[in-house]
């Protein structure tokens, strides 16, 4: 018999290479063993993709069979996944798992979709190829960098979480800002005011988001590169060359864009040369690490844990044990 409440749902978030996987399996496995059904939700924008197994450490064909994931290979590389759409199909899946008595766990590092997930997200413009053809005319002149720098004089909230060189969320946040006359920022903020007082909007429960976050970045920047190194020994640049073989896909288009694959793309493209690839995607991962834990640190609630400890999944494990059991008391 289920030791939970169907109303228990629990997160765990981190930088890439941070041990979410292996993390939730455990907590997955140890409530399987109480008589508690889990299911996984993924929280990747790169997990979407089918195809992109190996640049994204996609989990094997051994973890999927643990328990049921969702949210893995639902896009085809050439289409891209919203964090509207990510809201919608995670309430809809909460709901349905719940339904069937188990217990959802939301897994990943893409802090946007935890953000929106958590506080809502306004609808936002429509792209406008004008004003995107304008703005690429523009970067050509003067550089992404430079274009970011513009973005911080009219959205200082969305510069500051991006980098100068991501030019695709550059773009993105300069189009909103020259179609609606609003900083990108302003439609992720909105719902969180509106929401403030209201304890009931998300569907994570009170004290179940769980942050993996190291205490020595040099720690996550050992393993990033380790799981670099391991993505090219299993083949990842086949990978990449297997999807530029479909033709239709280019540099442009998210999936593409996600780190490593955009790294190795421009090498294949000789933008690069090939024995920087390494290198590049390395510096990329670490980047996006930094990202993702500034993102974490101004998100409320959080219960942080030490990634790089010892006892880093121990100590996850109890911490979510006692809020499932703490949730079955309250029912």
């Amino acid at each position: 018999m289920s030791t939970a409440s169907p109303l228990a749902c629990l997160a765990i978030a981190g930088p890439t290479a941070s041990g979410k996987t292996a993390a939730a399996l455990a907590l997955a496995r140890r409530l399987a063993q109480r008589g508690q059904p889990a299911e996984i939700i993924s929280v990747d924008s790169a997990l979407v993709f089918r195809g992109m197994d190996i640049g994204t450490a996609k989990p094997t064909p051994d973890e999927l069979a643990t328990c049921p994931h969702h949210l893995i290979d639902i896009r085809d590389p050439l289409h891209a996944y919203s964090a509207a759409e990510f809201v919608q199909d995670t309430r809809r899946l909460v709901a349905e798992i719940r339904a069937r008595g188990a217990l959802p766990l939301l897994v990943g590092g893409t802090m946007l979709y935890f953000k929106a997930l958590q506080d809502g997200i306004d609808d936002m413009p429509a792209a406008d190829s004008a004003v995107r053809a304008r703005l690429d005319a523009q970067a050509a002149q003067i550089g992404w960098p430079a274009m970011h720098a513009l973005l911080a004089q009219v959205d200082p909230a969305t510069a500051a979480r991006l980098a100068p060189a991501d030019s695709q969320r550059i773009q993105r946040a300069l189009e909103v800002w020259h179609v609606s006359g609003r900083p990108l920022s302003s439609f992720h903020t909105r719902h969180s005011q509106d929401r403030a007082h209201d304890a009931t909007h998300s569907v994570v429960s009170p004290g179940g988001f769980f942050s993996l976050e190291p205490q020595d970045r040099a720690w996550l920047h050992a393993r990033i590169a380790q799981r670099f190194d391991a993505m090219l020994q299993a083949g990842f640049i086949d990978e990449v060359q297997h999807l530029r073989a479909r033709g239709d896909l280019h540099l442009d288009l998210p999936s593409i864009r996600c780190v490593g694959y955009r790294q190795a793309w421009e090498s294949l493209d000789g933008l690069h040369p090939m024995d920087t690839l390494r290198e590049r995607g390395v510096a990329a991962t670490r980047q996006l690490a930094k990202r993702q834990i500034t993102w974490l640190r101004s998100m409320p609630g959080r219960h942080a844990i030490a990634c790089d400890a010892p006892d880093a999944q121990q100590h996850l494990l109890q911490a979510a044990l006692a809020v499932v059991d703490a949730i079955a008391r309250q029912h």
